[in-house]
């Protein structure tokens, strides 16, 4: 049995240490915002954030994640406001869907990281999160137009504007 912080709240899962957190999440939890894509790590389609960095839930066992702090695409934005949330629909990214949470996820781990990501840092930081549907310039848009909001003060990540 373990504990769990998800999104503000304590969760306690009685499940085997080894199992995925993405099952965790997806299975016990039923919040199926995160996506299975291909279960190695390599899609990116799972990306949660443990402890404010983007991990891959599919190879981040509940063993690792007790303790910790997670957030999935729900906890982003309890509204769905997040700046990246909102830049994704104003440049029509998605199409099928499946793997927008995961990009999301990554854009929004990137830019926490580095708010004045260069173009070249956004491709670099984005690179391993897979989209069939081949959005990615819509993608490197959306982040670029919430960076420069970030960069011009005109909203914060966590999705309201900033007083002026």
């Amino acid at each position: 049995m373990q504990i769990l912080t998800i999104n503000g709240f304590r969760r306690v899962v009685d499940m085997p240490d080894e199992t995925p957190l993405l099952w965790v999440i997806r299975e016990q939890l039923q919040m199926t915002g995160t996506k299975f894509g291909c279960g190695v790590g390599l899609c990116g389609a799972c990306t949660v954030h443990l402890n404010g960095e983007a991990v891959r839930s599919c190879q981040t066992s509940l063993a690792d994640a007790a303790g910790g702090e997670i957030t999935t695409i729900e906890g982003l934005d309890p509204q769905g406001q997040h700046p990246l949330q909102i830049a994704w629909l104003k440049h029509q990214v998605p199409q099928c869907g499946w793997c927008q949470s995961g990009q999301i996820m990554q854009a929004a781990s990137l830019l926490r990281k580095n708010p004045t990501a260069s173009d070249a840092d956004i491709v670099k930081g984005m690179n391993g999160n897979l989209c069939r549907c081949m959005t990615y310039v819509r993608i490197k848009a959306a982040i670029k137009e919430v960076r420069d909001q970030m960069a011009h003060g005109t909203q914060a990540m966590h999705g309201k504007r900033k007083e002026a």
